[in-house]
């Protein structure tokens, strides 16, 4: 949930600038007694993403992020790593294939839906509690 509301947040200013008067970031959570699932939509207005770039939000090191993000982050030995307590905002690829992983973990899924230009919708699909198993292979 964090990584969709800071990836809303990050595509929301850089969409439409330092000074601007941003658009709401709105979180919709659908949990109906006889539903399924219990399901959260993040919606933006964050410019949305490309065509030629939805399937490889799935890939790990894949990164919309300005290159210099990872300045720093990768050295060619222990002495030039960065060992700060400071980390990047974004850029590092890993954030949906993991927030992916862990939902289809506990039984549900994530997927996102985006319109380029205008924005992104994300929606975590989660089981219920007590009607599912640990999908773990043996």
């Amino acid at each position: 949930m964090l990584e969709l509301l800071k990836n809303s947040m990050r595509a929301t200013v850089e969409f439409h600038g330092i000074d601007a008067d941003y658009p709401p970031i709105q979180v919709i959570i659908a949990d109906g007694k006889d539903n399924e699932d219990v399901v959260i939509k993040v919606s933006d207005q964050g410019g949305g993403i490309s065509r030629s770039n939805s399937e490889k939000i799935w890939s790990y090191l894949f990164t919309t992020a300005d290159p210099s993000v990872q300045e720093g982050m990768i050295g060619t030995n222990a002495t030039e790593l960065d060992h700060s307590t400071d980390a990047p905002l974004a850029g590092l690829g890993y954030g949906l294939p993991i927030s992916r992983s862990y939902c289809r973990y506990f039984g549900g899924d994530l997927s996102i839906m985006s319109m380029e230009g205008y924005g992104t919708d994300a929606f975590i699909h989660l089981a219920r509690l007590g009607n599912s198993r640990e999908p773990v292979p043996i």
